[in-house]
């Protein structure tokens, strides 16, 4: 750090953090006591697009353009399990996300990227283990120390029961897969967030900001069980945990939620099972609410994206992915993702907000709002308990997110909820132009490339290391060594991905 005084643009002089420090426990001010005087929060745009050339060429662009991390977006068919030509992926490859195979697929993406040199998210979880198994493979094959490995899996399958949809196999073994992950990670790749508790899809179906968090914990605390009856050691895995939030449109709502949230993690995890300070740090992402943003007067989007970033970075995120104003309409363009980088790098240098330890700390109306977000919190997590936790709650929290959305709803569609450009300020407008490429010609070039790994590769080998997952599969040894083996021998995430439902079964809901 440098020793020059920080000062406001009129010279006067800022301090380090006003009132009680940052760093403590219980945090509520900030997870490191100088917060982004030491380190401005990781700018990691999301970006996922239906080939592996195109995603990385786009991950080139951000990162020549200063972006500090990538993130990845993956197809519904990689999301689900299914390989590009199964007859389940077809008309999905590639459209909401990039398409992932095989460690082919994986080296094109990441072509000219060193794996060691550069953090990386993937919004994965039913197929995390095998997305993580071709990253490790990858960075194996570049030569890369296992330990020097960085980024996250978001691998939180109990919110896409809840919330999302993209889940697979019965609840019980898709927790056993999750342990396995934090297990090997914390042996093998020590680097590397093993689990990003996810409260943002649950915000993005319809939930309140204290649902969100209540949510977002039970699960977490289920995740935390689940490993330490899996024999792990609290103190190995819990500090890489990490959460993902989302930031919506009441700017001081949500800066409240973030300080409360750090609060309460904290403390749960002190009083459920003894954790030390490091193991109580809520460290978290955000990404602004592509939910809030409106396909009617798209440029609007853009305030909504600044100040739901200004909330994120004054409730102290720890990382941040800022929405393209596009985003309602389509995936973003090249320069909406520009666009939504700078706003961070704006804020980052011009605003002033990394100046000082959480520079709302101390309001009255903050701290009042910090305490009821914990306090109502507190409330839905104490009926979680009652039920057993949240492997035993999905249906109450299901019908508590479908209630907030529907109430939302309506106070939108009855005007007591203002959206300019929706229901007030709106305008006569033309349906928007959004080019689209060629989805039918995309699926079609990354099944021969599918098709053409599978004609090159040892099916003899390829055969065995099925086996061998299906045989771990079935037993309490862990899938990940097997995973990573079977990549590298040209098996497929959907071969593996069968694999395991054969052995597992999957949920139907």
């Amino acid at each position: 750090m440098s020793d020059t005084p920080i000062q406001t643009d009129s010279g006067i002089e800022v301090d380090p953090v006003y009132g009680p420090p940052a760093g403590t426990y219980p945090f509520t001010r900030g997870v490191y006591e100088t917060m982004y005087r030491g380190r401005v929060w990781t700018m990691r745009q999301y970006a996922g697009f239906g080939t592996a050339e195109e995603t990385n060429e786009r991950f080139r662009y951000l990162l020549d353009r200063g972006q500090t991390g990538l993130s990845v977006a993956f197809d519904l068919p990689t999301q689900m399990g299914y390989d590009s030509d199964a007859s389940m992926a077809m008309g999905e490859v590639g459209r909401v996300g990039v398409a992932i195979d095989s460690l082919d697929d994986m080296r094109r993406l990441f072509d000219g990227i060193r794996l060691d040199r550069v953090s990386t998210s993937m919004t994965i979880n039913s197929t995390a283990g095998i997305l993580l198994a071709l990253y490790v493979a990858l960075g194996d094959e570049q030569g890369a120390d296992r330990s020097a490995l960085s980024g996250t899996v978001q691998n939180d399958v109990l919110k896409e029961y809840i919330a999302r949809g993209t889940y697979i196999y019965p609840v019980d073994q898709s927790l056993r897969l999750i342990s396995d992950i934090m297990g090997f990670c914390s042996r093998d790749v020590p680097k590397w967030n093993t689990v990003s508790i996810s409260g943002y899809h649950i915000r993005e179906a319809g939930s309140t900001a204290p649902q969100e968090i209540a949510f977002t914990f039970a699960n977490g605390l289920e995740y935390v069980r689940r490993a330490l009856d899996a024999g792990l050691d609290l103190e190995a895995f819990a500090p890489r945990l990490s959460f993902f939030f989302a930031a919506h449109n009441d700017l001081l709502e949500e800066v409240a939620k973030f300080r409360a949230a750090r609060r309460l993690w904290a403390t749960l995890m002190r009083e459920r099972f003894g954790a030390s300070d490091r193991s109580c740090m809520l460290r978290f992402h955000t990404q602004t609410g592509g939910s809030t943003l409106t396909a009617q007067q798209p440029l609007n989007n853009v305030v909504r994206v600044t100040i739901q970033a200004l909330a994120a970075t004054l409730g102290g995120t720890q990382s941040l992915h800022t929405n393209g104003y596009d985003e309602a309409l389509a995936l973003p363009t090249e320069e909406s993702a520009k666009l939504a980088l700078r706003t961070q790098q704006v804020m980052s240098s011009e605003s002033g907000v990394t100046k000082t330890v959480d520079p709302l700390g101390g309001s009255h109306y903050v701290e009042a709002l910090t305490d009821e977000v914990e306090r109502l919190a507190m409330e839905y997590l104490a009926k979680i308990d009652d039920m057993g936790g949240a492997s035993q709650a999905i249906e109450f929290m299901q019908e508590e997110i479908h209630q907030a959305a529907y109430r939302f709803q309506m106070d939108i569609e009855s005007g007591e909820r203002s959206v300019v450009g929706v229901n007030v300020h709106s305008e006569d407008e033309g349906p928007p132009r959004i080019g689209q490429p060629d989805y039918s010609a995309l699926e079609r070039a990354q099944v021969a490339r599918l098709r053409a790994v599978r004609s090159s590769r040892d099916e003899t080998a390829a055969a065995t290391a099925l086996d061998s997952i299906r045989l771990v599969a079935s037993s309490s040894d862990n899938l990940m060594p097997g995973l990573i083996d079977a990549v590298k021998l040209g098996v497929t995430l959907g071969e593996i991905s069968d694999a395991l439902r054969e052995e597992w079964g999957t949920w139907d809901g």
